[in-house]
């Protein structure tokens, strides 16, 4: 029974995950253009706002792309270039800590804004908070991983969640079993990650994937006339 949840959770779940994160996304960005948004509460208080977003966003910046290249970048890669696994763990424990850091102490401080300033809790709905919740548990739970990966700084450890994460990408059968004995923080770590992938499309955190690329062909200029300067139209 274990066996057949184990292999549920990481080797079938990660692609009902990721095929609503893709899906999910292009329906709300075709249907529902106006919710692509970050919804930013900056006018209603920006105190605690630019401090805590800055820190927030730069450190999930940072264990994002340090994630995505850690995990998916083929190990041969490193061996090629003299990276040992070793020295690939210690990076990833010392970025991986200071980035968590970051963003959980930029976290807390915009969750603190939203839960406790009135005006804010009363426009925030229950998906901003939920997924705000849920992200600091993540945070959280990535930084419970640097103790127990501190006692693995051989890299082993490392490359199984490498190899894992590889075998879901190129359809492996059997990728699951890869993680199988590793710590059960790692685990929910994971299932907790994969969970954020799901809920992705219906929060506000689909304002990640926008960039503003249509800034780099429109006009340079802009014509703002004031009312005051219009001419007067007899009869209004």
């Amino acid at each position: 029974m274990e066996a057949h949840m184990h292999n549920l959770v990481f080797g079938i779940y990660p692609y009902i995950a990721l095929s609503v994160l893709a899906i999910g996304c292009i329906a709300r960005y075709e249907r529902d253009p106006f919710t692509w948004k970050s919804s930013s509460s900056q006018l209603l208080r920006r105190r605690q706002l630019v401090i805590g977003s800055v820190l927030f966003h730069v450190g999930v910046l940072v264990i994002f792309f340090g994630h995505l290249f850690g995990l998916l970048t083929p190990i041969w890669i490193f061996d090629a270039l003299g990276i040992s696994h070793g020295a690939k763990q210690i990076l990833a424990v010392v970025a991986g800590g200071v980035a968590g850091i970051m963003a959980l102490a930029g976290g807390l401080m915009l969750l603190h804004r939203r839960l406790m300033d009135p005006r804010i809790a009363a426009n925030s709905s229950f998906a901003d908070t939920g997924i705000l919740i849920l992200l600091m548990a993540q945070l959280l739970l990535g930084l419970g991983t640097i103790f127990v990966s501190l006692q693995h700084l051989d890299g082993h450890e490392m490359t199984k969640f490498m190899a894992w994460a590889q075998g879901i990408f190129t359809f492996e059968a059997n990728a699951a079993a890869h993680i199988s004995d590793v710590n059960w923080i790692f685990k929910l770590h994971l299932a907790l990650g994969l969970t954020i992938f799901l809920l992705f499309p219906f929060t506000r955190l689909v304002h990640m994937l926008s960039a503003p690329v249509r800034y780099l062909w429109r006009p340079g200029y802009q014509v703002v006339r004031s009312r005051r300067q219009l001419p007067h139209v007899p009869g209004e």
